[in-house]
Formats: C-alpha cells, structure tokens, sequence
C-alpha cells in the first residue's frame, strides 16, 4: 500500500484555478522558460542546477532524499481561515444529518446560506441529536448549535418545531434554510413555517437579490418570488463550500426547553428487506463485478450487512445479476451513503453512476484500477476471503451486542 501513488484532486483543481486564493502556492517552481528573444532562460536557483563553474545546487531541504521523496505526496491544502467575531446577522440552517452526517443535499444548503451571509454575517447550523460529523468546518458553518436530549430521539416534529421557535427567539436569523428533502427537512420546515405563520419559499435552486426561483408544475416550470424568511432549498440550490474554512464556535440556548405531550408517538423504525428498496434510494449499497467468484458467499454477505445489491455492466451482461440491478451510467445512477465495490475496477460509465455517493469502499485485488483511485477505504486482496472475514466479524458483533443485552 506504501508505494501506491496518490492524487490529490483537489489539490490539482486549486492548480487549474487561477482565482483560488492558494493558486500560487501550487504552481512548480519552473526551471526553464523561452524568453522574448527565442532563447531558453534557466532557473539558477533551482535545485540541482549547474552553473558554469560546474558546481551543482544542493537540495538541503531533504526533498531529494530517500524513496519517499520519489512518489508524488498528496499536498495538504490549507484553507484561508474565515471569522466572524460579532455576526451582524445570522442565517440558520437546519440540515437533515442522516446517518449523524452531512449529505451532499445538506452541503450544497451549506453553501447558499454562505452566499446570503456575505461577509458579514454568520451561518448557525442546528443539530438534533448526536452526530458523528468532522468537516463542519470545511463546509461553511460558524457556529454550530446542537439540540440533545431523548426529547429529540426518533421521529419528533413537535419536539424539534419547539427548539427552532426558541433559537428563532434568541438569534432571530434573517433566514431560515432547510433541505426540501423526504429525509425530515420537508415536513420540518412546513411544520416550522406554520407556526410561525409565514409562507415558506419551496424547492428553491436559486436565489438571486431579493428574489427566488422555486420548481413548479411537477418540475416543469419555475416559479419566481420575492425572497421570504423561511427558504426549502432543493438539491444542488448552491455550490458547497471549497475556498474556506471557518470556526464552527459551539452555541447553546439561554433558556432550556421543556418537553411537551406529543401528539406522535414514535414506535421505532420498520424492517424493510433491503432487497425491495430502489437502488436509487438506497443507502447502503454492496455491489459486484468481473472480480467476484463466489456469487453465494458474496449474497450471504450483502444479507449479513443488511445492504441493498448492486452489480457492473460486466456482472450482468454474465448473468450473475440481475439487469435491474446495474449500477452506472448506462443503468441505474446511485446517491447511496455507502457504496461497497466488490471486483469492479471501475469502468467511466459505473464511476459516472456512482458519483453522487457519500463514502466508496473498493475491494480489489488491483491496486491500481480505478476503483480504488476513486475509493475513500480500499481493501487489497482475494475477495472471497475478505467477504468472509466480514461476514464472521459482523456475526461477531451481533452475538457481543446480544450478550451486553442479557
């Protein structure tokens, strides 16, 4: 895994972007160039340069040595920092969090509440619950104020409509954003836009001055109106945030909130087989390739994680899957939280179809594939023994959760 060369894309796009703020500092330092006169100019400052006393320029910073040094390093882009001291205004967001993180849905709120904060102004973002979220930062957010409890455990409408009404109280934000999502962020922000007695702004994908534009008539038309309080922004509103970074300065309420007699009672999620959920909407994904040999232990284990099937072009063109299982480009585009790749080495058409996924897990036994360039988690090795390795690790964790239960 130690000699595998690795890309930095974002580090590259920085170096294609002549506007970001750090384009300079990615740029290599050029040894040679043609002058106005047509003759090659030489760097001699440059590290192993010869002048003409033929001394040869040492490199002393130890970027020559060792093999190391050879691979090109992933550079660690460090953003400019932004701050806030003291918000003139707030803009609030309330993302959906599912899975206690930041979909590409939530992000891409992120950045049209960066837009309408300017630089004056903060972005709060509100969280029920735990989360499990590290990159708050890097996504826009200034401050950040979580609403924990058992209050808000599971499905809580009412609940969660009472902390908004007293962040609204205490920070009184210019706007408010939610995700017109089915994750909660819809029915949330119809809640919320009712008891406050406002008309909220829905399936918003552009805001521009004091004036939105929402999808109308089944998606087919647009609808223009001044720019409300209450904003349901759908997705791709905004480009999520990549220039910055910012504080995320931890906030609490001034006053606790009591609990009030629910209307809704919560009697907890129902088990649906992951084989009868669209893969368009699945959330967990394990798919297979040319490279699975075993298509009864590769079932077995998608049964034991509790994932929805997936499979290549080649896969199904062999008859081990079915065709409305393909995932790609030329089947069926996926937005899963994570995709699990299981022999596939990663055709255009399947990176294209599983662009849109949160986390990719690859297992292949070729390191160099595309797969595992595009992968967050790779896994060298034969896949059969992998899967089952799985497959024994997971049965143990159940059986260690049965026991602490007795």
């Amino acid at each position: 895994m130690s000699d595998i060369i690795r890309r930095d894309p974002r580090a590259e796009w920085i170096a294609r972007n002549r506007l970001h703020p750090l384009h300079a500092a990615m740029q290599p330092v050029q040894q040679s160039w043609m002058g106005p006169n047509g003759i090659i100019r030489k760097n001699v400052h440059g590290v192993g340069f010869i002048g003409p006393n033929g001394i040869k320029r040492i490199d002393r910073s130890g970027a020559q040595q060792g093999g190391a040094a050879k691979r090109t390093a992933a550079v660690e882009v460090q953003l400019p920092l932004h701050q806030v001291p003291t918000p003139a205004f707030y803009i609030s967001v309330v993302p959906d969090m599912v899975g206690g993180r930041l979909s590409s849905h939530d992000r891409d709120l992120l950045g049209l509440a960066r837009q309408l904060a300017g630089s004056d102004g903060a972005v709060l973002a509100v969280v029920f619950g735990e989360h499990k979220e590290n990159t708050f930062a890097t996504a826009g957010v200034d401050r950040l104020l979580v609403l924990d409890g058992h209050a808000f455990d599971g499905y809580s409408p009412e609940q969660r409509v009472q902390g908004l009404r007293a962040v609204d109280n205490q920070f009184n934000p210019r706007h408010w954003l939610l995700p017109d999502s089915r994750s909660g962020g819809g029915e949330l922000g119809r809640r919320f836009a009712a008891s406050l007695k406002e008309r909220p702004a829905t399936r918003v994908w552009q805001i521009k001055g004091d004036e939105c534009i929402g999808r109308a008539g089944a998606g087919q038309q647009d609808l223009a109106r001044p720019l409300p309080r209450l904003i349901l922004a759908a997705v791709e509103c905004a480009d999520p945030v990549s220039e910055t970074r910012h504080e995320v300065l931890p906030v609490e309420l001034s006053t606790s909130l009591a609990r009030s007699l629910s209307r809704i009672e919560d009697l907890g999620a129902v088990a649906v087989d992951p084989a009868a959920i669209p893969m368009a909407e699945a959330e967990f994904i394990f798919s297979g390739g040319n490279g699975v040999k075993d298509w009864a232990l590769f079932h077995q284990t998608a049964a034991a994680l509790g994932a929805t099937e997936g499979a290549s072009r080649v896969a199904v063109d062999d008859g081990f899957m079915a065709r409305d299982l393909q995932v790609g480009a030329s089947g069926t585009w996926v937005t899963a939280r994570v995709y699990v790749a299981v022999g596939i080495s990663g055709a255009i058409q399947h990176l294209q179809g599983i662009g849109a996924c949160d986390k990719v897990v690859a297992i292949n036994l070729d390191p160099t594939c595309d797969m595992i360039k595009r992968a967050d988690l790779s896994v060298i090795g034969e896949s059969a023994a992998i899967l089952q390795a799985l497959i024994d690790a997971v049965q143990a964790y159940r059986n260690g959760a049965k026991r602490d239960a007795a």
